[in-house]
Order: C-alpha cells, then sequence, then structure tokens
C-alpha cells in the first residue's frame, strides 16, 4: 500500500494549563475519576498502574493549582480512613469530560474529512525532509532492475523525466522498494557535470536532464548553476570559475545535468 493509499487517521487528547503549568488532562483525570469511585487512592493508582507516591506526587499539584482542594483525606476512624473527592473535584471531573466528549467529536469530523488529505499530507511531508544534498526529487518507481550485488531503480519525477539509480540490493529490500512505490532522490550539486552540446555525444554517465539555465550565481571559486529542466522542478550543479567561462553560460541559454546513477541516493519516507 502506497502513502496516498493509507488510510488517514486523526488523533488529539485535551490538556489543562495553568499558566506555564500544566494542570491535568486525561491521566490525570482518570486517576482523579478513580479516586471518586473507590475512595482510596491505592486502588486508584493500582487501576492506572502507577505508584501509590506518584498518585499523591499528581493529585498534590492539582490541588497546589486549583487553589482549594480535590482531594481530601481522612485519617484513623473505624474503616481506618479514606479518600474524598470534593465537591469541586467532582465538578472538574464532569466538566472534563464534557470537554472530552466535545473534543472527540471535533476529532471525529475531522477525520471523516481526512480522506481527501492523503496527498498534501504527503507533500508537506516531503518538504519538511532536510538534508544536505542540493538537489531532491520525489517520483514514483517504475522499474526495477534486480542484480546479484545491485540494483537499478528507475524514478520518474514528472512525466517523461526519469532518474535512474543505482543501489545495492539489500538497500533496495530494506527501502521496500516496488514498481509503483512512492520514493525520493537526492543528488549533490557537486556530482553533476554540465554540457552544453549534448547532440551526438555519448556519456557513460547514466542520466542526462536538459533545462534552461534558470539563474548563475558565480563565488570566489566556483559557479552554482540552477537549470529549469523540461519536466519541471529546478536541478543545481556547482561547477569551477573557469568551467562556467569555458562554457560561456548565460541565463536562459540551454544545457544538459551529467550524473552517474551511482550519484543517487533513494530514501523512502516513514
Amino acid at each position: 500500500m502506497t502513502d496516498s493509499e493509507t488510510p488517514i487517521s486523526i488523533e488529539g487528547q485535551i490538556w489543562i494549563n495553568a499558566g506555564e503549568r500544566r494542570f491535568g488532562g486525561h491521566g490525570r483525570m482518570r486517576l482523579l475519576s478513580h479516586i471518586a469511585e473507590m475512595g482510596s487512592i491505592s486502588g486508584a493508582a493500582r487501576v492506572m498502574k502507577m505508584s501509590y507516591k506518584a498518585a499523591w506526587d499528581a493529585v498534590d499539584q492539582m490541588n497546589n493549582l486549583a487553589g482549594e482542594p480535590l482531594v481530601v483525606r481522612s485519617v484513623g476512624g473505624k474503616g481506618g480512613g479514606s479518600t474524598v473527592v470534593t465537591a469541586r473535584g467532582q465538578q472538574l471531573i464532569e466538566n472534563f469530560d464534557h470537554l472530552e466528549r466535545e473534543h472527540q467529536r471535533f476529532i471525529t469530523e475531522l477525520s471523516q474529512q481526512a480522506s481527501s488529505m492523503a496527498d498534501d499530507l504527503l507533500m508537506l511531508r516531503r518538504l519538511s525532509m532536510k538534508s544536505s544534498a542540493r538537489n531532491n526529487f520525489s517520483g514514483t518507481v517504475t522499474a526495477i532492475k534486480q542484480g546479484a550485488v545491485n540494483d537499478e531503480i528507475e524514478l520518474e519525477i514528472a512525466p517523461g523525466q526519469h532518474l535512474t539509480a543505482v543501489i545495492t540490493h539489500e538497500s533496495s529490500e530494506n527501502l521496500g522498494l516496488v514498481v509503483g512505490s512512492e520514493a525520493f532522490a537526492l543528488i549533490k550539486a557537486s556530482s553533476v557535470i554540465l554540457v552544453t552540446e549534448a547532440d551526438g555525444a555519448r556519456f557513460s554517465a547514466r542520466n542526462l536532464l536538459t533545462g534552461k539555465i534558470d539563474r548563475l550565481q558565480p563565488g570566489a571559486v566556483n559557479t552554482e548553476v540552477v537549470l529549469a529542466l523540461e519536466g519541471g522542478g529546478r536541478l543545481a550543479a556547482i561547477i569551477t570559475n573557469q568551467s562556467a567561462e569555458n562554457l560561456t553560460l548565460a541565463e536562459g541559454a540551454t544545457a544538459s545535468a551529467i550524473f552517474k546513477a551511482s550519484s543517487v541516493i533513494l530514501g523512502v519516507s516513514d
């Protein structure tokens, strides 16, 4: 199942803050409810699978932040003492239950609309990806040629525009690559070779993408060249200033980017 086919679900929880301090949420309200039901903080702690001390620490903090007791403890007596949730504590439990029901209704409504968000969420995840590689493309695996050690992976990054990567067979399996799966490709700008007269020439490099020079950014030693590719997207190359001069590069001129299949790093989103 691809990312775009994976069902989207939305989850959320309510927390109540008092200034910069967290007053309580689902867990603490459950603790308060169990104390009210059982009249025992030790029994409530066992149900919550927490220590007696941790339960009392949580109660003490809630009492302090509330400004009045939510839980009080009587010591001694025929029954050996008891723990009681005050009227204010009971009111807080009821109000929180009401808020949680309303919150759950809101979450349910969002989840019903989430199916149409799958593609946008996938795009947002791609946009949040960070990498030191200057060039990154997302696409769909269109072909896999398996070898004894390495696999050749073809990735369509735009209609009619493909990249080829050579990675180990183990890496291909670890990434779960199959025809039709989503993947992204990373190429360092320093791994890209530029040519301005590729017609009739043959190269050992597996990848050749052609476009118009969109931007030239000269530096002290190197020049960054950005190509607007024919199939859409941008590709950057870092070449020496001398090479840029020899190629007589200019904005708007046509150039081709060449890079080896072994220079392409493939990845998938979790």
